[in-house]
């Protein structure tokens, strides 16, 4: 069953922060949690958390209310929430403690992360003297450290280079694989589809799109066309009048409405003699519709 939120509601004085927030995270699976500042991401992920008291609605673990059935979670906040003047290896098995681990068991799953992460040899080090991608790590090695069935990730891979984002992304889908429920926030639209399958977009505290991500691209108004040649484009695609997303001599990529227009504008292209050596219609990325959802004006 995993974590289940329904008709989720918070009201601070006048001010609605969220309204009838409705998400299914199932168990081993990722949910993504996505807009942009102000949208609502926080109140509902510390309404998760306990944090803060919602005003309607209900949250259940496994089919139970949360309050009293709290799973074991593992929460990476947006706000790094270290002490920098602390050493690593004495955060972390405090953080651990804190979760319920003895001591002996804390600090054996200490050296496994930190070996796992590639940041042993920082053990002993305070946290303010780590580079930020290690700081990064150290977060969290202290969500996943007391083995949580709940994790949740905001914007974890903030700070994090090529070599060491690949590294959290094979974490991330291991942890998947072992069967725990996951919600990932990000503003990086690449991650958000390489783990997750169902998402919603927040906006002013109302969902504005929710369901699976391929759902959504194939319901979206709007695709992608990128059409090649060996000729020159730019003379003919110019009386189309249709905006190119990218464009050179002998490759454009435009945006069109439907399919519908995809197929008139290949028909006027070939009654103009032009040669295409590809037409192709792209579904939208998850990119594109959340600028454009987020971006509207409401």
């Amino acid at each position: 069953m995993g974590l289940q939120i329904n008709g989720l509601m918070k009201q601070y004085g006048n001010n609605r922060v969220i309204h009838d927030i409705t998400i299914e995270a199932p168990t081993g699976k990722a949910f993504g949690l996505l807009g942009g500042n102000g949208a609502g991401k926080t109140t509902t992920i510390r309404s998760i958390l306990g944090l803060v008291d919602y005003d309607a609605g209900s949250i259940l673990w496994e089919g139970k209310p949360i309050l009293g059935n709290r799973p074991n979670i593992g929460y990476l906040p947006e706000e790094r929430g270290l002490y920098p003047k602390e050493k690593v290896s004495e955060q972390l098995v405090y953080f651990a403690r804190l979760e319920g681990m003895s001591r002996q068991a804390a600090i054996k799953a200490m050296k496994h992360w930190l070996e796992r992460l590639g940041v042993a040899e920082h053990e002993h080090r305070r946290v303010e003297q780590l580079s930020k991608g290690n700081q990064q790590k150290v977060q969290i090695i202290s969500a996943l450290l007391h083995d949580p069935e709940l994790i949740i990730l905001d914007e974890p891979f903030s700070g994090l280079d090529p070599i060491n984002s690949d590294m959290l992304a094979m974490i991330v889908k291991e942890q998947l694989s072992l069967g725990k429920t996951m919600i990932f926030s990000s503003h990086q639209m690449g991650h958000v589809e390489q783990f997750c399958e169902d998402i919603c977009i927040l906006k002013r505290g109302r969902m504005i799109v929710s369901g699976s991500i391929a759902d959504i691209k194939r319901s979206y108004e709007r695709c992608n066309v990128l059409l090649r040649s060996d000729e020159d484009l730019s003379r003919h695609l110019v009386a189309t009048h249709l905006q190119p997303l990218t464009a050179d001599a002998k490759e454009w990529q435009m945006k069109v409405r439907d399919e519908d227009e995809a197929n008139e504008l290949l028909l006027r292209l070939t009654q103009m003699g032009i040669r295409l050596l590809k037409f192709e219609i792209k579904e939208p990325t998850l990119h594109e519709i959340f600028v454009e959802k987020v971006g509207e004006v409401s």
